[in-house]
């Protein structure tokens, strides 16, 4: 299973595109664009984006790797990590079905 870090290396080098092209496209230092390859740091959302598109990768996917690496990593030394997985996603699925209220 691919880390986000990981999803985003592979891209790049499969597009042939260097660190130095797309940290400018991203507008990021290149170093933290390595880090980031090398799950050392995690990217913001709005980089998440840009990445998605110069990448051409879908950018909803790659929120989804995004945010099930930031939950995967947290709670992965818990005994319950999975049990406590499977409560959070049926309290998704109530949170969804309630209406809306201003």
């Amino acid at each position: 299973m691919e880390t986000i870090g990981q999803i985003l290396r592979n891209k790049r080098q499969e597009l042939g595109l260097l660190l130095r092209q797309v940290s400018a496209y991203v507008d990021i230092d290149q170093a933290i664009l390595s880090k980031i390859e090398r799950n050392e740091r995690k990217p913001t959302k709005e980089m998440l984006e840009k990445l998605a598109e110069i990448l051409e990768l879908d950018k909803n996917e790659l929120l989804v790797q995004y945010i099930s690496d930031k939950i995967a990593y947290e709670i992965a030394d818990e005994d319950c990590a999975s049990k406590a997985l499977k409560v959070a996603e049926k309290k998704i699925k109530y949170l969804k079905s309630q209406p809306v209220q201003n």
